[in-house]
């Protein structure tokens, strides 16, 4: 029945490999369980005290809309996508709109309702699908390397490999501390096994780290392992908390006026549709999803169901969910099918009653599975032979998306850049007609979206 369903033989994978590659996916982004919660709660931020959200419920609707929209991509979109929470849109509800524009948690997360909507709304007109068949093949090989290059960064830097610098904007990390050293073991481990052909290398890099990291937490007495990993809990099990399901509201338009709140709907909605567009295109190269101009069959339903999770983040008050570059980690062992999806949404609700266990994994036991998710990625770009530099229409954008992503942490910045000088470089050297009349729109969009603190500023004033 399984295989009627999710096609192992036609994905080329088989049941036991996908299963792997859900656990690898899972556990690459584990992280999302605690650090989401962390930043909706203030945790750490002095004068911030009950203005966040409680930080047991805000797991647990972590958990649960991570767990439900990846067991719908699974089940409905049939492919190895994970989602989740994402990183951008969580820190803008909580910095900008909490912090900086006085909104309550709850008003924020209307807002975040309402971007997703008009993203569903997009999809459903065929607006979405669009701008994917409309961008040049090139540009959207420049994504999946970017993405590569996004996803090496992350693990470099969650890794305490590269830090912020004194005095330069990043630094070679500190090689006098435990940590660094437990990343780059996972590495070695990695290297070594995937040399010798092994497809779970990435997952018993992560289980012989995070093995040595309980060890040496556990001869140092905890002094010697970032806190609150890799350590043995005391209780396997914490009861979830589902109080935040549905608290949101509307209020954000009475406190910051409605063309205000419009641009904010507009900021985030911008990011989250080109965020999961890059990972969808990224992700989807990687496990040869796309064809080979780089089309993805089945679109529209992807899209739809990652909208929608939009939505559903929310109005749990998890914040956006949304498509996840970890995705990448299950594809990178072998993961094709749905099936990956199931076994990484069953885990997430399961965290939500053994997250004390999920939380043992250190960040240096995932982020060398980062750094290697990254060189597959990466090395897409000697693959498929698209991509000329030697043309500075598509040269420059592509190296401007690809330079972008990592040093912003924007996928979308990265895509928005990457758009706005292709248009003008093309309107330079005389060759409009070659640019479709949608990307002049979105350049347009990107350019306003970059312009949109000023905006609101202006709004403001």
């Amino acid at each position: 029945m399984l295989e009627h369903f999710f096609r192992f033989r036609e994905n080329g994978t088989t049941l036991a490999r996908d299963t792997v590659a859900g656990f690898t996916t899972f556990f690459v982004m584990s992280y999302v369980i605690f650090v989401n919660p962390a930043i909706l709660s203030f945790a750490g931020e002095a004068g911030m005290e009950g203005k966040g959200l409680p930080y047991a419920a805000a797991l647990t609707s972590t958990c649960l809309v991570a767990g439900v929209m990846t067991l719908v991509m699974a089940l409905f979109g049939r492919r190895a996508y994970a989602l989740a929470p994402g990183m951008g849109v969580n820190a803008a509800v909580a910095y900008q709109l909490v912090m900086g524009q006085g909104l309550t948690m709850a008003n924020a997360m209307g807002l975040v309702v309402l971007e997703g909507l008009v993203i569903v709304l997009l999809v459903v007109t065929g607006v979405r699908q669009a701008v994917f068949h409309i961008v040049p093949a090139q540009l959207k090989q420049a994504i999946v390397v970017g993405i590569g290059f996004f996803i090496l960064f992350l693990g470099l830097v969650n890794g305490g490999v590269v830090v912020k610098g004194a005095g330069t904007p990043l630094a070679i990390g500190d090689f006098t501390r435990v940590p660094v050293y437990l990343t780059i073991f996972g590495l070695v481990v990695m290297i070594v096994l995937l040399a010798r052909g092994w497809r779970v290398a990435v997952p018993l890099g992560i289980l012989a780290t995070t093995v040595l990291a309980i060890l040496v937490d556990w001869a140092t007495s905890g002094e010697l392992v970032r806190g609150g990993f890799a350590t043995i809990p005391a209780s396997p099990v914490a009861m979830p908390d589902f109080s935040l399901v549905g608290a949101f509201d509307f209020g954000a338009f009475a406190k910051l006026g409605v063309l205000s709140a419009c641009v904010w709907v507009f900021s985030l909605m911008l990011s989250d549709f080109f965020d999961s567009f890059g990972t969808l295109v990224g992700v989807g190269a990687q496990a040869g999803y796309t064809t080979q101009d780089g089309d993805l069959p089945g679109l529209k339903r992807l899209m739809l169901i990652d909208a929608a999770a939009a939505a559903a983040g929310g109005a749990v008050s998890a914040s956006s969910a949304t498509a996840f570059i970890e995705s990448g980690a299950g594809v990178a062992v072998g993961g094709r099918s749905g099936w990956v999806g199931v076994v990484v949404g069953a885990c997430f609700l399961l965290a939500m009653v053994f997250s004390p266990v999920a939380g043992m994994v250190p960040a240096e036991a995932t982020a060398p599975a980062l750094m290697i998710v990254g060189y597959l990625m990466i090395r897409t770009l000697s693959e498929r032979e698209k991509l000329d530099l030697r043309d500075l229409s598509f040269g420059l954008p592509a190296t401007l998306t690809i330079t972008l992503m990592p040093l912003t942490y924007s996928i979308a910045t990265g895509i928005g850049a990457g758009f706005l000088c292709y248009v003008a470089i093309r309107v330079a050297q005389g060759e409009w007609r070659k640019v479709h009349p949608l990307l002049y729109a979105f350049a347009v969009v990107f350019l306003l979206y970059f312009l949109a603190p000023l905006l609101r500023e202006w709004v403001k004033a």
